[in-house]
């Protein structure tokens, strides 16, 4: 395990860790967080167990001694936006936002510095990096024309909590569409092209109700 300027924690294994595999102990050490993040660093060899390298999979003892050298955060060359936002709920956990129509989510081409990333940054520091990612507290999108509610991760263990979830399918979520004319039927569905954007390509529009 090498040392380049990086940070160092030794964490003595308690009794709550003890049987487990050693990247599920590591989940329960604040710094770590997630398992994720813990299987992360141990393919990186930035884990030590009891002074020699160690599998995720190996069983943990009481009093076993973890050394975990953390990467120092890779510079971000994102901007501060200064856009106010319509902030639903925050804890220290998570940020929920009602995204306007019109809005970015995260810098691409054309739009660097002027998405809800880039005023999310400049509304707080403590947002969920992911290692590093341009991305920080995304765990998931609307397109720039749909407005509604995003919810943002501010550490990276709420950001796993959310990306399980997410995947999962256990959250529920309702569209709105605004129609023309009066329907023909009280139910149905609806599958057609609402039309290619801009030099891009199609996107298929299901909409069913009843």
């Amino acid at each position: 395990m090498e040392n380049k300027n990086n940070t160092t924690i030794s964490v003595t294994a308690t009794a709550e860790m003890s049987g487990l595999r050693l990247d599920k102990a590591m989940a329960l050490i604040p710094e770590i967080g997630t398992r994720s993040r813990a299987s992360h660093l141990l393919e990186s060899n930035a884990v030590l167990l009891n002074g020699k390298p160690a599998k995720a999979s190996v069983a943990i003892k009481e009093n076993d001694l973890i050394e975990i050298q953390l990467p120092e955060p890779e510079p971000s060359e994102l901007q501060p936006f200064d856009l106010k936002l319509d902030v639903l709920f925050e804890d220290e956990d998570l940020i929920v936002i009602n995204k306007p129509a019109g809005l970015v989510v995260h810098p691409a081409a054309g739009h660097a510095h002027d998405t809800l990333v880039n005023a999310l940054i400049h509304h707080t520091d403590d947002l969920s990096m992911k290692f590093g990612e341009e991305r920080p507290g995304i765990v998931h999108r609307l397109d720039k024309e749909t407005s509604g509610i995003i919810v943002i991760a501010k550490n990276d263990k709420a950001h796993e909590s959310l990306t399980s979830q997410f995947k999962e399918r256990s959250t529920h979520r309702i569209y709105y569409a605004v129609c023309l004319g009066t329907a023909r039927t009280l139910s149905g569905s609806v599958r057609s092209f609402p039309g290619p954007p801009p030099g891009g390509s199609q996107t298929l529009c299901v909409c069913t109700g009843g």
